[in-house]
């Protein structure tokens, strides 16, 4: 399977490129960088120091996607647009892991995705994906007698709070108690803000030094808390959950896919 990495030069696209080439069934058909980026124009092979891999890094994401059977994709909001409609028009797999999506980019993943397979997913760990789970079971079965708060610690680096992980946590806990997370999310308090509401899901952005990742999910109710917690010590995790998205979604019928999906869960 031929799979190509946009952005591939930065230090997510680099990991991303290695997990192709160590992932058994898989070639790398090469990557994608902004015009004028050092990084075009070189084969991949020479920025990862393995020699020609006779995988080009261009410009143009076309060409990528008409050459690749994947491309993965874990740049900017608004690239990702561009991604999802060629990813459409050439029906090639695409696998998006960027954070921060708005409404309206989501659409257009949705879009896409009635045309082509889209695996979409705010974290790619496998044990990111076990913790939705298990948030979504948890807060089913404790209910709002239970207070949810979900904290986050990234990097200095990451701009957008609250991390889109920490985001899907929420729509897993919400999800678990029939609810819209968007009409019982906090995600800042400040000042005097008066008693908890009932049924509030809360969230508290941490960033400093070199985090890669980290997320707890509390439920907090009298006399007992329960803590579900995710440490991430390597991108790396993420680069290897995003292939094997990748690898599960080829020959799948159009359809926007989560990584739940991608492990039966």
């Amino acid at each position: 399977m031929k799979i190509g990495i946009v952005g591939c030069a930065g230090r997510m696209g680099r990991m991303l490129m290695e997990a192709v080439l160590a992932a058994e069934g898989c070639a790398l058909a090469g990557g994608t960088e902004r015009p004028g980026s050092d990084a075009v124009g070189r084969d991949a092979g020479e920025l990862l120091g393995r020699g020609d891999l006779d995988a080009l890094i261009g410009d143009d994401p076309r060409r990528l996607f008409e050459t690749s059977d994947a491309v993965i994709d874990f740049t900017a909001p608004a690239a990702t647009v561009l991604h999802a409609a060629l990813a459409a028009e050439t029906g090639r797999v695409l696998v998006v892991g960027t954070t921060g999506l708005s409404k309206d980019a989501e659409a257009h993943l949705q879009a896409a995705a009635d045309r082509t397979p889209v695996v979409y997913a705010p974290n790619f760990s496998v044990g990111i994906t076990l913790l939705m789970a298990l948030t979504e079971r948890a807060a089913a079965i404790l209910g709002d007698d239970y207070d949810i708060e979900i904290v986050e610690m990234h990097h200095r680096h990451k701009v957008d709070a609250p991390s889109g992980t920490a985001l899907g946590l929420g729509r897993a806990a919400a999800k678990g108690r029939a609810v819209a997370l968007d009409g019982v999310w906090c995600k800042s308090r400040d000042g005097h803000t008066g008693a908890r509401p009932r049924g509030e899901i809360g969230f508290a952005t941490l960033r400093g030094g070199d985090v890669v990742g980290d997320h707890t999910v509390m439920f907090a109710a009298e006399g007992e808390r329960v803590e579900l917690t995710h440490k991430a010590s390597s991108r790396a995790v993420f680069a290897k959950g995003a292939v094997r998205a990748a690898l599960w979604a080829h020959g799948k019928p159009p359809g926007l896919y989560t990584m739940r999906d991608v492990l039966g869960l």
